[in-house]
């Protein structure tokens, strides 16, 4: 691993630091998404600065960015595009939608109905649209960022398990401290500070970050401890429908992408550890036992952390070295 993966994060941290005050960890986050190829769900209350946030995240890369606001009436075709005539040429030609895009945010996805959330399916698992039997490649990086609601349920439509499968974490900012609201306040009256954004990075440095990304050492006692984890979520009580083999790709990306950012070529246990109800919770169905006990998957998924075995960071540490 170059030093540049690492400068990468550290040039987006600063510049998005910029407009976001604290959030330093969500940011991080992000950051996993962005470099491991997975997509992020944002599950927060109104007003916290979602839609700021995956602005400021386009701008400091200086990727294509589109917004689109999903509401009951949003078509499949309004989103992936849709084939029309052309009258001057005589033939017909198609007019992307705002899917061709390298960050797209999909605002209050749960309002869309579920036709038009599985048309982003293709598009997060493969990087292709398919329209009229044509298939057309999204442009690298191509980064989908959801928002939703978790409060208002009236005129909602909940994402099915599949969908939510393809999202490489379902995070939360939550509120800011009171020193951090007052920067935000203070922020808020300042014009400038809403136009300072600029490109520190090129979708090219992401790209090359990407691919590096797959080749961060894991060695053997750190993939069966993942491993360990998956397989203990598939026959764990009160667990109705464990993490996939998906999510166990999508944990190890991740994993790799955070020891990037940590300066790392290779993963650690802990990155694993710390990852994991992120990448792992909103893969988990729990039966009704678990719910009567008003378990979350998040508890479920503590108590599996601490039951399995976790092999010692310094032999992990010196097997990458050799």
């Amino acid at each position: 691993m170059t030093k540049k993966s690492t400068e990468v994060a550290q040039k987006i941290r600063a510049e998005v630091g910029k407009v976001i005050v604290g959030q330093e960890e969500t940011l991080d986050l992000l950051l996993v998404g962005l470099f491991s190829g997975g997509h992020m769900l944002l599950e927060d209350v109104p007003g916290v600065g979602k839609t700021v946030l995956a602005k400021a995240l386009a701008a400091s890369i200086g990727s294509k960015f589109t917004r689109i606001q999903c509401t009951p009436d949003l078509l499949p075709s309004d989103v992936v595009g849709t084939t029309v005539f052309n009258q001057k040429s005589g033939e017909f030609e198609f007019r992307e939608g705002p899917l061709f895009s390298q960050l797209v945010l999909a605002d209050e996805i749960n309002r869309a109905i579920p036709r038009t959330q599985s048309a982003l399916l293709e598009a997060m698992a493969e990087g292709q649209i398919t329209s009229d039997g044509v298939s057309r490649r999204l442009d690298r990086p191509f980064f989908v960022i959801a928002t939703q609601n978790p409060i208002e349920s009236h005129g909602t439509f909940p994402l099915p398990e599949a969908q939510l499968d393809r999202f490489l974490m379902r995070i939360s900012l939550g509120y800011p401290t009171h020193e951090e609201e007052r920067t935000i306040f203070r922020l808020s009256r300042q014009e400038a500070s809403r136009t300072a954004m600029e490109a520190v990075v090129t979708p090219e440095d992401v790209i090359e970050v990407q691919d590096e990304v797959r080749l961060v050492h894991m060695n053997q006692e750190v993939e069966d401890y993942l491993i360990q984890l998956i397989r203990k979520t598939r026959n764990w009580e009160g667990v109705a429908l464990g993490v996939s083999p998906r999510g166990l790709i999508a944990l190890g990306a991740a994993a790799q992408a955070l020891a990037v950012i940590r300066g790392r070529d290779y993963v650690l246990p802990d990155d694993i550890k710390y990852l994991a109800p992120k990448v792992l919770a909103h893969r988990l169905v729990l039966d009704s036992s678990m719910r009567m006990k008003q378990k979350t998957a998040h508890d479920v998924l503590e108590e599996i952390l601490n039951d399995a075995s976790v092999p010692v960071e310094d032999d992990a540490a010196q097997a990458a070295a050799r």
